[in-house]
């Protein structure tokens, strides 16, 4: 499973409910940030999300409310005696403006920071949990991502009890492909099956966009922007953001499971026409708020 916390769901300014755009993912006790707008530490700290856990935050693109919060943020680890590495994924040719944000404090700064191009494809993996990139359309180079856990074998535990399988012959099974019971050979294959990892597809700024779709292709869950209501697809188009009706158009075409609307215009105080809107194409839709919590599984 992942586990989600939404830190900031506004779209270019903040407002009294709504911190800039930052997504925290936990995965096997690691936490992975996405975006780290102005406000970000105040987030995880109102969130009980750990800072000291994060161990590599991605930026989909430079503009200020998605990266202003990272010189804070890294000041903070660095008083909190850091000592492992922090890796930052940035788009290609945009290695200069991060290296400002970590001069501001690099006296204090002890710990590496290991600063990471992104180009698309695979750009991080675990062995459990990938992440990889895909182009979105702004007004300046951007990028998504897509979160995967990796398919696991699960033993059918019914037809393992059946056999006699008990013990040591489990992880022998597991190594060697197949084990000698009595006078029986028993195969991996024949007593388990395959779960299918988690996946979520995170994608803010951005035009509807072939990419997104192609990424999202089955997801368990899409986080997508929603910048605008339908009135203002105009205004949608001309600053290549998205409505909420185009996002769950994208979010039918990908066969998504769930919709999550996110990056919301600082005009709405209440954002439900968005939410109504989508609903309208996409009926399993829910808006994002500051401090959402979602525990996304595979099927």
């Amino acid at each position: 499973m992942i586990n989600i916390t939404m830190l900031g769901t506004s779209g270019s300014a903040p407002t009294k409910s709504r911190g800039l755009p930052s997504m925290a993912v936990e995965h096997d006790g690691s936490i992975y940030l996405f975006d780290c707008g102005e406000g970000t530490q105040f987030q995880l700290l109102r969130f009980n999300v750990n800072s000291s856990k994060i161990k590599a935050i991605f930026i989909t693109h430079i503009h200020g409310d998605h990266v202003i919060g990272f010189a804070g943020l890294i000041r903070s680890m660095a008083l909190n005696r850091r000592t492992s590495p922090l890796y930052v994924f940035i788009p290609a040719g945009y290695e200069d403006g991060i290296k400002a944000l970590i001069d501001f404090d690099r006296a204090l700064i002890g710990y590496k920071i290991v600063i990471k191009k992104i180009t698309g494809g695979m750009i991080y993996k675990e062995d459990e949990f990938t992440i990889s990139a895909f182009p979105l359309i702004h007004t300046v180079k951007i990028y998504g991502f897509a979160i995967k856990e990796a398919d696991r074998l699960h033993f059918l535990k019914e037809k393992c009890a059946k056999l006699g399988m008990r013990g040591i012959m489990f992880k022998k099974i597991m190594k060697e492909g197949s084990i000698k019971l009595g006078k029986r050979k028993i195969r991996l294959k024949d007593v388990t099956t395959l779960k299918k990892g988690a996946s979520v597809v995170y994608a803010v700024d951005t035009r509807p966009s072939r990419n997104a779709i192609k990424a999202a292709r089955g997801a368990d869950a899409i986080i997508h922007e929603a910048t605008y209501n339908n009135d203002l697809r105009d205004m949608a188009i001309e600053r290549k953001h998205t409505t909420a009706i185009e996002a769950a158009m994208l979010a039918k075409k990908a066969h998504a499971k769930l919709l999550i609307l996110t990056h919301i215009s600082a005009r709405y105080r209440n954002a439900n026409i968005l939410l109504k809107e989508a609903r309208s194409i996409f009926k399993n839709t829910i808006l994002a708020k500051d401090g959402l919590k979602l525990v996304i599984r595979g099927p």
